[in-house]
């Protein structure tokens, strides 16, 4: 194996590994942002199945 040298143009490749983890960034937060919603619409959902169980084992009258 030989040592690179100073001249060697690794320096290209960084701009990509940056562009390819800001990607990733941008790519986890908008994953991020759909589960959020979903987890959110999952709690709604079941707040209200527990309302309307609770509702319909009240006693009336």
């Amino acid at each position: 194996m030989t040592k690179p040298t100073e001249d060697a143009p690794e320096s290209a490749a960084a701009p990509a590994s940056t562009t390819d983890k800001t990607d990733m960034a941008a790519a986890a937060r908008k994953s991020a942002s759909k589960a959020v919603w979903m987890g959110t619409a999952v709690g709604i959902g079941s707040a209200a199945i527990v309302a309307a169980l609770l509702y319909a084992n009240k006693k009336r009258g």
